[in-house]
């Protein structure tokens, strides 16, 4: 296998290429600097399958129509606890920004909150709505669907979305804890980021067209996915299926295959967001106790905290390198 080719690129100039192929494209100025902060976090902590990756993705679905570039996202707010922010058929990076901070509001007034998000189309990695909440003291859950490409436990045939979902827990002084996932054994990204770079994935990861298992990333892309731990993450999928569709009112996956135009570009369906307020509902004392805890399990030989690599990378303000066909294929959009 030939090495892959890589370029060195600030992340200053991240943001500034991806602000000004989204601009160029027909997002609005606050819908461009929203997408192009999502790419650039993603960059800046190691998630190449939600940075730069993403682009073409997104462009593909504002040349299409399919997506709004100048979406103006609209909360209600109808009973103290619960939040819903229309999209209006944008993305979604501007509508959590919108709403992120009304929910925190609610939750940190009320004790607990939830946010749905409806008529958005989410591309990106979901820590970051779930961080937000944790360093403004609370406790965050997210998760939304996608178009079927993994089969629930005993199918061969895609059902269920990769179904990401994210928590993020505060910790006072100290970098939350987060985790972010697909409920697929590899989100669908990294498996398409192997099959462009030419390697293998982990067994179980799916199954190629024949319906047989293989760890062949490009076999897998014309088959399915497989869920982590069998029957465990199928019901976990299906857990956000009700969650992020079945709650907010917006398509399941099943649903969204039906409606997309398969332009290559997110499809359209509805974000679920809860946050809890340690302080409210635990009372004082809840951040000494919690931290016993995790030092406790800090103490336990060959642990990594969920989200302390990401962390580490993000303290890294020096160039990223980034695939040279990927960033060739940016700057032709422009």
């Amino acid at each position: 296998m030939s090495e892959i080719e890589t370029r060195e690129i600030s992340l200053a100039d991240i943001e500034g290429l991806a602000l000004r192929v989204f601009t160029k494209h027909g997002c609005s100025a606050d819908n461009a600097a929203a997408l192009a902060r999502t790419v650039t976090r993603a960059e800046r902590d190691g998630s190449a399958s939600h940075g730069l990756f993403r682009v073409p993705g997104y462009i593909a679905s504002l040349t299409s129509g399919k997506v709004k570039g100048d979406a103006v996202p609209k909360i209600e707010q109808s009973l103290a606890s619960v939040i819903t922010v229309d999209g209006d058929y944008g993305y979604a990076p501007l509508a959590l920004e919108t709403g992120l901070p009304v929910l925190a509001r609610a939750a940190s007034e009320t004790g607990i909150a939830v946010m749905r998000i409806i008529n958005s189309f989410h591309f990106a990695a979901m820590w970051p709505e779930t961080e937000y909440l944790a360093e403004q003291g609370l406790a965050g859950l997210a998760c939304t669907a996608f178009k079927p490409s993994v089969a629930p436990a005993g199918a061969k045939q895609a059902f269920f979305g990769t179904n990401p979902i994210s928590f993020a827990w505060p910790r006072p002084g100290h970098t939350p804890i987060v985790f972010d996932m697909a409920t697929s054994r590899l989100a669908k990204g990294d498996v398409q980021i192997a099959a462009r770079d030419g390697h293998a994935v982990p067994p179980d990861t799916g199954l190629g067209p024949d319906g047989e298992p293989t760890n062949d990333p490009a076999e897998i892309l014309k088959g399915v996915l497989l869920p982590f731990g069998g029957y465990k993450g199928s019901a976990i999928a299906m857990m956000v299926e009700f969650l992020a569709a079945g709650m907010t009112g917006d398509y399941f996956s099943y649903e969204a295959a039906v409606h997309d135009n398969n332009d290559g570009g997110p499809a359209k369906g509805g974000e679920f967001i809860l946050a809890m307020s340690p302080q409210l509902i635990a009372g004082d004392g809840w951040q000494k106790h919690n931290e016993d805890f995790i030092q406790a399990l800090s103490a336990l030989e060959g642990i990594r905290l969920p989200g302390k690599r990401r962390h580490k990378n993000r303290l890294d303000t020096g160039p990223r390198h980034i695939n040279a066909a990927l960033l060739d294929k940016i700057n032709s959009l422009l």
